[in-house]
């Protein structure tokens, strides 16, 4: 008698292939082409299998965020730390927060997660916020530096980076959906003129420039 084949298990791909798996599906067929179906073909996993690690779709985009934000912190901290003026590594700074253009992948997916988030439980809200965070405080610490050495006019780095981020997070999601007339070049150019507007040293244009006259 022929003895059954013995079965074999199929070792999980590694956490971060699937992951990475997902980031180049939202860039080839956007959020609506991601399908735990599809993903599980992509990496040799049934849908089960994925629910198994992952829990749910939310848990899954989530982690995958994570893991892209930790590669983005990894260049930002890289950028920071070169040895140029503040104002080029604040430029920097935007360049890479800032999406690469139309259906950017990562910012895609950022949108995703912040529309999930109204029904997310504590947990994802406060892994939420320290991506945020990261972001925040290593803008806090640029802006106090150009403070101090006088490259920037004298402002609350904390209340001047909640502005900033703001104003870049409204361009950068204009710049993803595609919104008409809008793109990543001129993001960078509105992003330039408000810290010339209100961050270089110096009278702001169209202050009054103080001249007296003698009586």
């Amino acid at each position: 008698m022929t003895p059954a084949p013995r079965r074999t298990h199929q070792a999980a791909p590694p956490r971060e292939d699937v992951l990475a798996a997902v980031m180049a599906t939202v860039a080839e067929r956007g959020l609506d082409g991601l399908t735990m179906a599809g993903l599980g073909r992509a990496v040799g996993m049934s849908s089960g299998h994925l629910l198994y690690y992952f829990r749910t779709k939310d848990e899954l985009l989530l982690q995958t965020l994570e893991w892209s934000e930790n590669r983005l912190g990894a260049e930002r901290r890289a950028l920071l730390a070169r040895p140029e003026g503040v104002r080029e590594r604040l430029e920097g700074y935007i360049a890479l927060y800032l999406p690469a253009g139309h259906r950017d992948p990562h910012w895609t997916l950022w949108l995703e997660v912040w529309s999930r988030s109204q029904n997310a439980d504590d947990e994802a809200r406060a892994r939420q916020a320290a991506i945020e965070g990261a972001w925040h405080r290593d803008l806090v610490a640029l802006l106090a530096e150009g403070v101090s050495r006088g490259a920037f006019r004298p402002v609350d780095a904390d209340r001047f980076a909640t502005r900033l981020r703001a104003l870049l997070d409204g361009l950068s999601v204009h710049v993803t959906v595609g919104i008409p007339g809008t793109g990543r070049e001129r993001a960078l150019a509105q992003a330039a003129e408000f810290l010339d507007e209100t961050l270089e040293p110096g009278p702001r244009p169209g202050d009054a420039t103080g001249v007296t006259t003698a009586s």
